[in-house]
């Protein structure tokens, strides 16, 4: 393709198509693993006051905020950024980057969801869950770096990213909207279904009270508070251009807020429903050992890879229960892995001028490539655990602040993204909107500043220096100088043009909505 034609650009089809991929991409891993532990963590059922409060206050506005952006802009992450400002340009490549190293490690727990799905039907673990899966399956050396493979995980991630290749090849609407209309249903049936299972087994009722029993007390630490917020923000898949991504694919004339508000209470429905089912789930294993919930309540890769391999060898029909949970859990993980990879190969149809099949065949095979080569080797956890925790709490906090403070605050785009909003959409938004924005990105900058201080005064899990250094400040390190190197490259003067087009049309449909509105 020459450089100066224009690669076709696509849309999804419908606002219904968009919304199916938008849930798909926010409903992922941590809201089946971690939303049920961080609500029993923060006072039960007590909890659901600020989470609700932080999903009305932070998620929603902040989701909002992003489909403004991407959708007047027309463009990628680093493109809409570029469009509200020059200077801002870097910020979107650096969310672009954030999603590349989320979607590199993502794909390994997909890999390890889909073998445990099988391994279900055996309950291969035996009598020891936590010694198979660190010990056998991912065969776990000492702290370091390593490029000694394991075969048994290294085939299921190869798996994952061919699948990905295939349904991102097939484009925005025939792949990526039609992956999501058949996998979003299936992954609510099939959860509905291991939640009803979980709710007839003994020691359901328990698990359910450990979870919901409130903790008023709770509401009066901030903590608590800060949690409900980090929870929101991680879960809605916001500030690492996914949503500025999508929304750039839809119509002109797209309700954008009713949007929003769809794509968020599913969401967090969803997290309730996961809530739910683990924690009943939970309740059967604290009965069947004798023991508390408390013991045996955990979260993440612990949670699924251990904690549960243990429950289905304890429960009636675990072989299938088993299979069910980590077909979910693979489900959950491709719908949300295909919308970050979207990221950087639209930033790069964006500021290179590639087909649509060359970018995703150049980003697909980088971003394998390197996944391939780190994840599946016996030091691959630990790189895996420390990208997670500097990518969530680093990498996308420091994207959402930067965002709202230089595009937010110092272009003061916020009145403009409101009018946007506005002009397309039945739900209006206007200074409280912008309030919320503001306030958001003050509590935004808390988070980052505490987790920084912990990062730096503790380390992260007692991991040597060496993992840290080049997993955790290497890799954000990494992104700052390469942001700096993207942007100093310039656009092809073709997509500047296109995307000034882009924005004269939505000033001019505002202008009309306007005007109609005034008359």
């Amino acid at each position: 393709m020459s450089p100066k034609s224009s690669p076709q650009r696509e849309v999804f089809v419908s606002r219904g198509a968009f919304i199916f991929a938008a849930i798909g991409s926010a409903v992922g891993l941590g809201n089946i693993w971690r939303f049920p532990y961080i609500t029993y963590e923060n006072g039960g059922g007590a909890f659901i006051i600020p989470y609700l409060v932080a999903l009305l206050t932070a998620g929603i506005p902040l989701l909002f905020f992003y489909y403004a952006m991407g959708h007047r802009s027309r463009g990628s992450a680093p493109l809409a950024h570029r469009m509200a400002h020059k200077g801002a340009e870097p910020i979107g490549w650096f969310a672009t980057g954030v999603a590349i190293v989320i979607g590199i490690y993502y794909a390994a727990i997909i890999g390890w969801a889909g073998s445990y799905m099988f391994f279900s039907l055996t309950e291969a673990w035996g009598d020891d869950a936590e010694g198979f899966f660190f010990g056998e399956y991912l065969k776990m050396g000492d702290p370091g770096i390593s490029l000694e493979f394991v075969p048994g995980v290294l085939i299921p991630i190869i798996l994952v990213w061919a699948v990905v290749l295939i349904v991102l090849l097939m484009g925005v609407q025939n792949g990526i909207a039609n992956f999501s209309k058949i996998f979003i249903p299936l992954l609510i049936i099939l959860f509905l279904a291991l939640v009803v299972r979980s709710l007839f087994l003994p020691g359901a009722a328990e698990g359910l009270n450990a979870l919901f029993t409130p903790d008023f007390k709770a509401l009066t630490d901030h903590k608590v508070w800060i949690a409900a917020y980090g929870q929101i923000f991680f879960s809605l898949s916001i500030a690492f251009g996914i949503m500025i991504t999508y929304a750039s694919y839809l119509k002109k004339k797209t309700n954008l807020t009713g949007a929003g508000l769809v794509v968020g209470f599913s969401n967090s429905a969803f997290e309730i429903l996961a809530g739910i089912g683990i924690f009943a789930a939970l309740g059967f294993m604290a009965a069947a050992q004798g023991v508390e919930v408390a013991d045996v309540a955990s979260s993440g890769i612990g949670l699924a890879f251990v904690g549960f391999p243990t429950l289905i060898s304890e429960m009636p029909g675990g072989a299938i229960f088993g299979f069910v949970f980590f077909a979910c859990l693979v489900f959950a993980g491709l719908t949300s892995l295909i919308s970050i990879i979207q990221v950087p190969i639209q930033a790069l149809r964006d500021k290179f001028r590639v087909g649509n099949k060359a970018s995703t065949a150049w980003i697909v095979g980088g971003m394998g490539v390197v996944s391939i080569l780190l994840m599946p080797t016996v030091t691959g956890l630990y790189a895996l655990d420390t990208m997670d925790a500097f990518a969530n709490n680093v990498g996308i906090v420091g994207s959402a602040i930067m965002s709202i403070v230089v595009v937010g605050w110092a272009m003061r785009k916020l009145p403009v993204f409101s009018r946007h909003l506005n002009a397309v959409s039945s739900f209006r938004l206007g200074p409280i909107w912008m309030t919320l924005i503001s306030i958001t990105g003050v509590v935004l900058v808390y988070m980052l500043i505490t987790q920084i201080i912990t990062f730096v005064s503790d380390g992260y899990e007692g991991y040597p220096p060496l993992i840290t250094g080049v997993y955790g400040w290497g890799m954000i390190g990494l992104l700052v100088v390469g942001s700096i190197i993207l942007t100093l490259i310039r656009w092809p003067k073709e997509t500047i043009d296109e995307m000034e087009a882009a924005i004269a049309d939505s000033v001019a449909e505002e202008n009309l909505r306007t005007e109609n509105k005034g008359a």
